[in-house]
């Protein structure tokens, strides 16, 4: 893997583009815990995914946009696969037994994972004190959202555990900070619209199959699905995937990885209030340190490029 340069773009649409991210994507955890009221996890990920990717697809086609490229297809399925159907699936998975404001805050980690994962930018990550210094408070901070559910496996605990949704989640940003980084460094000459359309027409084409298997077809009642789970799937179809999702890649081709993660401040504030004034959701102090002590790691790993940016604008004004 080689490190990619970043393009250039306007700072108004790099602004849309966060907002966007920070905004919609921190409300999809609620409207997901809403979609799975109604349909199976894995074929609400087909539906989801195979749709907004048919959408964009003929977008783009009647933009005249090339559309088959054989390299970008190969990129888009396995960054699709790590992000979408590792990433995401452990998301759509994990809120049939998880409060959404919970599973906002188990996803806090991907910044983490990024230094961890970015071999490329080692040398630069592993040089800095803020970096290592909020990767050690970062580990403090999930420890901590693991507490409870690690007191109650060792203890004696009645009710059903959540710890394996938790470790799906944690295993689940993995993938997600793998997928981004994988998206980033192997960067493709093909449109942006284009390689998301395809990422989320391969997620779409795990997760069917999966569906299949976990014979969740078979058992889905469509007529007792209701309503609001259908308006869930609608928003995370157009909002969630299309919208936020095409700005997420487009992000990873014009900013830094670490700089693009930083959604992981905004997303799990939104969702914990929308889950606790919509759903009555309950979140523990302990999560609330927990989601704390993260957020402050995310903004150490990231101080040391926040200083270099302003370094480099003071460079050019002189």
């Amino acid at each position: 893997m080689t490190p990619t340069t970043t393009k250039s773009a306007s700072p108004v649409l790099v602004v849309i583009a966060f907002a966007i991210v920070y905004i919609v994507w921190g409300s999809t955890y609620f409207f997901i815990k809403m979609a799975v009221a109604g349909f199976p996890p894995l074929l609400l990920g087909a539906m989801r995914f195979f749709t907004a990717g048919l959408l964009l697809m003929a977008w783009c086609a009647i933009k005249g946009e090339k559309i088959f490229v054989k390299q970008n297809i190969l990129h888009a399925a396995v960054s699709g696969f790590l992000l979408l159907v590792i990433g995401n699936g452990a998301v759509i998975w994990a809120e049939q037994t998880l409060p959404s404001a919970m599973v906002a805050i188990m996803v806090t980690s991907p910044p983490i994972w990024f230094v961890l994962l970015d071999k490329p930018n080692w040398g630069s990550n592993f040089k800095s004190k803020s970096t290592i210094t909020g990767l050690i408070i970062g580990f403090i901070g999930v420890i901590l959202l693991f507490r409870d559910q690690i007191e109650d496996v060792l203890g004696s605990a009645n009710g059903a555990s959540k710890l394996p949704g938790m470790l799906l989640l944690l295993f689940g940003t993995l993938g997600w900070a793998s997928g981004s980084l994988y998206s980033k460094h192997y960067n493709t000459k093909g449109s942006v619209s284009v390689n998301t359309a395809w990422q989320m027409l391969a997620a779409g084409a795990f997760f069917l199959p999966a569906s299949f298997l976990n014979n969740e077809v078979e058992r889905v009642q469509w007529n007792s699905i209701p309503a609001q789970s259908w308006y869930a799937l609608a928003y995370l179809i157009v909002f969630g995937s299309i919208a936020a999702f095409s700005a997420y890649v487009w992000l990873l081709q014009v900013k830094p990885a670490t700089q693009v993660g930083t959604y992981a401040y905004v997303n799990p504030v939104i969702a914990v209030l929308l889950g606790v004034i919509f759903a009555g959701e309950r979140v523990t102090l302990i999560q609330i340190v927990g989601l704390v002590v993260i957020l402050s790691s995310v903004l150490l790993i990231n101080l040391s490029k926040y200083r270099k940016a302003k370094t480099g604008e003071l460079a050019v004004a002189k």
